[in-house]
């Protein structure tokens, strides 16, 4: 047995990363990360499309789309060497969409959000009678490997310890702490913070909450010439998008059908695994809207177990999680939906005036 930390972090994703430094900045002494892979940002942090939410992705839950809004100027001015500035992003309405396109004017002039209509050269790239609309709005999209550089350099700098090919399992607690099993040794702290993401029921803190976990599949595509700075959402329903990935220099290409393969409740188990590939149904659906992506060229494909709550599953909804154990009140259990919630974590954690000690 150690000396006991302060905090100890289970997940080194963007969200264990910045709750390490919070805590740091909120007078916390001894902190640490526990990550299983071998370094910072190499899941569901990498794995995603990239994009800086700016409310646009959510006209059916306007709560999410607010916090997107307040969020998304902030994370674009303190993490401005990590997002691509210079990008066009469209969101067409395709016809037939949950959502008109007078109505999603209507939803960026409550939100207060850029929205006009796209160029002619835009418009065009479009199947003639498979859109309704397109509008040019005001989206970026992140570069997950500089955001992880910048973190490690900022981790070191607050004097974060940081263990990387490592596992960790909560053992057991009382009162005063919470025991950590990480590898061979028996860890001991004040605070515990699982930021594992989809396995957020399995280090042995279980959730009241119910998660659903998805195993999605997303593709790295060379874009075609029109495609090249540009980011493209098609909604609302069972639609596509394709984003600028400044981590690989590439496009992702997620399909709102196809992208997902199996799923299953956190209480099926830990394990899944991708079967095969949906490329072919992806491209083959995305340009019936989008012709000009005959000419992309995949890359590979990447998958991620994604996770989501059930009770958002009819409005969309993104809102983070973090769920206090009831039994165990020491461990926190935290879901970052979006990168820019980060910002709501903070607050969440300074209002409750948690210390080592407390």
């Amino acid at each position: 047995m150690n000396d006991r930390y302060d905090a100890l972090i289970i997940g080194g994703g963007f969200y264990g990363a910045e709750i390490a430094l919070e805590l740091r900045r909120m007078g916390f002494g001894r902190v640490v990360i526990i990550e299983r892979e071998q370094g910072i940002l190499r899941r569901s942090s990498y794995v995603n499309q990239a994009r800086v939410h700016n409310g646009y992705h959510y006209p059916r839950s306007l709560g999410t789309a607010e916090r997107s809004r307040i969020n998304f100027e902030a994370f674009v001015a303190d993490y401005a060497p990590a997002v691509l500035h210079e990008m066009e992003a469209i969101y067409a309405i395709a016809a037939g969409s949950r959502v008109s396109a007078a109505q999603f004017e209507t939803f960026c002039r409550v939100i207060g959000a850029t929205c006009r209509p796209a160029p002619s050269r835009i418009r065009a790239l479009f199947e003639p009678g498979m859109i309704e609309e397109a509008f040019l709005t005001r989206e970026l999209a992140f570069d997950a490997s500089r955001l992880a550089a910048r973190l490690l350099r900022q981790l070191g700098d607050a004097g974060v310890e940081l263990r990387l090919g490592q596992t960790a399992r909560i053992a057991d607690w009382d009162d005063r702490e919470v025991r950590v099993q990480v590898g061979d040794r028996l860890e001991r702290a004040a605070q515990v913070f699982n930021c594992t993401y989809a396995d957020l029921e399995f280090v042995g803190a279980p959730l009241m909450t119910g998660l659903k976990r998805e195993m999605a599949e997303m593709l790295l595509i060379e874009p075609p010439p029109d495609l090249r700075g540009v980011g493209i959402t098609v909604m609302d329903g069972p639609f596509f998008s394709t984003m600028p990935f400044p981590a690989a220099g590439l496009h992702s290409l997620s399909h709102v059908s196809f992208t997902p393969h199996e799923s299953a409740t956190a209480k099926d188990g830990p394990e899944m695994r991708p079967r095969r590939s949906n490329r072919d149904a992806i491209l083959r659906d995305s340009q019936r809207f989008l012709p000009c992506l005959s000419q992309a060229r995949v890359r590979h494909s990447i998958f991620e177990v994604k996770a989501t709550l059930i009770r958002n599953e009819d409005d969309d909804g993104r809102p983070i999680l973090i769920e206090r154990n009831p039994q165990a009140p020491r461990i926190l259990s935290v879901l970052g939906a979006k990168i820019d919630n980060i910002y709501d974590v903070r607050a969440y954690l300074r209002a409750q005036e948690l210390s080592a000690a407390a």
